[in-house]
């Protein structure tokens, strides 16, 4: 219940700082709130939703029991979510795999080599000049 509290507050705190726009079509832009009286109202409305649950215990419950129910559905979607792609990104086993034990199973499918690199694209593109004797870099 909280994190909906919380989502009201930021969610009204964005409407809030998005322009209006305009003032002449708009006649609730000619109201002149400061910055004080809303921080005041906000403070305000923040200790009336403190005292909810005491005002109102039967609400207070029935929602921490909704917000668990919720809560045990999102795990357990979650969880088949997780099995689900698990079993689709997990590597294709033959179907002997998964069948009878006592059948034999049956031999691996060889895969061709992913490699398809040429000796001429492994080789180096450049070296750069030779080292002089000397010591000195070629200029």
């Amino acid at each position: 219940m909280f994190f909906l509290l919380r989502l009201a507050f930021w969610l009204g705190l964005v409407l809030l700082l998005l322009p209006s726009g305009g003032g002449e079509r708009n006649p609730a832009a000619n109201n002149n709130v400061s910055a004080s009286q809303a921080i005041s109202a906000a403070s305000a409305t923040v200790g009336d939703l403190r005292g909810f649950c005491s005002r109102q215990p039967d609400a207070c419950s029935v929602g921490s029991q909704v917000a668990t129910t919720l809560g045990y559905r999102a795990q357990a979607g979650a969880k088949m979510l997780y099995d689900v792609l698990s079993q689709a990104l997990a590597p294709q086993e033959s179907a002997t795999a998964h069948g009878d034990a006592s059948k034999q199973p049956a031999e691996k499918v060889e895969r061709a080599s992913q490699s398809t690199l040429t000796p001429a694209d492994l080789a180096p593109a450049w070296r750069g000049p030779p080292a002089r004797k000397d010591g000195k870099h070629a200029a």
